[in-house]
């Protein structure tokens, strides 16, 4: 598949993308996102304007995740078990070992919502309900 560059855009222009969300619990969170996804702490804050929060990435991603603590406010759970994030890893032997990471580190697979994610992938939910896809497929758009 050949796709068009629009005018104006770069072919090394890479946004870095940063997933930032509330979480009433971030020690929680920590072992499902290092241990089983083996993201790495890459900056920690406490107590910025009211704020605590953690970022977790892996070198030279060009994404990485934030969780956050409000003081005085229930960040709540996910608001659906739809609510996803992919990882998509084309090598089966890469696939496998991060799917035995994540169930050697305590979390096992959950029905995905939408079926086509247990096709080639399988889904894991982190402390707060928000859910993780290991999908075994190129991602080719």
């Amino acid at each position: 598949m050949v796709r068009e560059i629009p005018a104006g855009q770069s072919r090394a222009v890479i946004p870095r993308l940063r997933v930032a969300r509330p979480t009433d619990d971030i020690a929680a969170l920590l072992p499902f996102y290092c241990d089983g996804l083996g993201l790495s702490i890459i900056a920690r804050f406490e107590n910025h304007d009211g704020f605590d929060g953690v970022m977790l990435g892996r070198a030279a991603a060009p994404y990485h995740f934030e969780f956050t603590v409000a003081h005085g406010h229930i960040a709540g759970r996910a608001p659906t078990p739809d609510n996803l994030l992919v990882f998509y890893i084309p090598d089966p032997a890469e696939w496998q070992v991060a799917i035995d990471r994540m169930r050697s580190s305590g979390f096992a697979p959950v029905p995905a919502f939408n079926r086509y994610w247990d096709i080639n992938g399988l889904t894991f939910e982190d402390p707060d309900g928000y859910r993780v896809v290991l999908q075994q497929a190129a991602w080719d758009l």
